[in-house]
């Protein structure tokens, strides 16, 4: 309980502002993270628009069907869940200061936690909340100032999508045509990057939702959806998101014995250790390509900068960062060529003749699809190359 009302506090804009005056870097952020969250958002969806378009059903009609499916999915799962994991956290607050204390009792056991133990019996709420306890008025604030960016961040994300055309062309604009196909690509690959990001998101913080409230359920905890909801929200952090999931479960499983809640803490572990090998390789396919150490080094960083906000955006900007250091090491002088980024160069020598010869006399809007469809038949060749090579090996 207490590493989650962490976790709030300094997910909360109130945790950005350190010093005074605030920057006003701080004063947009979050205005800043509603235009981020909305081009992730763009980034999930535009995959299903673009195949309802290559089915023959018109854009905007095709935007607004997949648009109305989210809202329904979305208000009829709030409409299952929202009342119920209300009041299961409600019961879990009532319940904080005895779980606090049974953990305090068993920590103070061995002499090398017992000062965690003490720290634990004093600890301050109103040190956690930012120096001011939580009241009713502040909570309802909050509760609507979360529904407000989040109404704003779905109308935006249907706004980009409705202009695509217009914005990409004033993007284009701002680069000279020579340079229009590797923007192209470089958008491609950045939509590449965040869809396959968002949605290996939702499906691994699903199934440990689910896990979760199954093994509670199966083990009699009667708040059980409440801590599956909260599994699966602490799940999109890496490392630290399992302390955040098992810690909850355990202070919950402590009255029904040390071999209940030691098997929970075990059993959620494993299943941790399965989505990190096994599912997030298959779900992420190869939208991240980061190592370990970068992966560390970006949580640290973003973390240090937004908190959790900036955990959460760290991953996909930092892959996207690594595809532009390499976007920008075939320009660069003095860098040891490989016959990748040879290929690379004769590829886009081609087809920059090839976005010459088709955009002559077009405006900056109409050139910049033919720039995303030259880089969408450059791709599906690499994808039917790579499958013919696949399946060349294999035999």
């Amino acid at each position: 309980m207490v590493l989650l009302l962490y976790a709030w506090r300094l997910s909360s804009p109130a945790s950005w502002i350190r010093a005074e005056p605030p920057s006003g870097l701080v004063r947009v952020a979050p205005a800043i993270l509603v235009l981020v969250t909305s081009l992730m958002l763009v980034g999930l969806l535009s995959p299903m628009v673009e195949r309802l378009e290559a089915r023959g059903m018109r854009r905007n009609l095709g935007i607004a069907l997949i648009f109305s499916l989210l809202m329904t999915v979305v208000m009829f799962v709030a409409t299952l869940t929202i009342p119920e994991v209300i009041r299961q956290a409600n019961a879990l607050i009532v319940q904080e200061p005895l779980l606090r204390e049974r953990l305090a009792v068993w920590l103070s056991a061995s002499r090398l936690t017992s000062s965690l133990a003490a720290w634990l019996r004093e600890i301050n709420y109103a040190t956690v909340f930012g120096g001011k306890s939580p009241t009713a008025i502040t909570s309802s604030v909050r509760a609507i100032e979360v529904m407000a960016y989040s109404v704003g961040t779905v109308f935006l994300a249907l706004y980009i999508m409705v202009d695509r055309d217009r914005l990409r062309g004033a993007l284009f604009s701002l680069v000279p045509r020579t340079h229009h196909i590797r923007l192209s690509r470089i958008m491609g690959n950045l939509e590449h990057i965040v869809g396959g990001y968002i949605r290996g998101q939702a499906i691994t913080c699903v199934l440990m939702g689910v896990f979760t409230f199954i093994l509670l359920t199966a083990v009699g905890v009667k708040s059980a959806l409440a801590l599956a909801v909260m599994a699966a929200i602490a799940d999109v952090l890496p490392y630290i998101g399992i302390i955040l999931i098992i810690v909850p479960a355990v202070l919950v499983t402590l009255p029904m014995g040390l071999v209940v809640s030691g098997g929970v803490a075990m059993a959620l572990f494993v299943y941790q250790e399965l989505e990190s090998r096994l599912l997030m390789p298959i779900v992420y396919a190869r939208a991240l390509r980061l190592p370990s150490a970068v992966v560390m080094f970006a949580l640290l960083v973003g973390g240090t900068l937004m908190g959790i906000v900036g955990a959460l955006l760290a991953l996909p900007v930092a892959s996207a960062g690594l595809m532009l250091v390499e976007e920008l090491r075939l320009d660069l002088p003095g860098t040891t060529d490989t016959p990748a980024m040879d290929l690379q160069r004769e590829r886009d020598d081609e087809h920059a003749l090839e976005y010459t010869l088709r955009t002559e006399g077009l405006n900056v809007t109409d050139a910049a699809a033919i720039a995303v469809e030259i880089n969408a038949e450059q791709v599906r060749a690499d994808q039917v190359e790579a499958t013919v090579l696949k399946e060349h090996t294999s035999a």
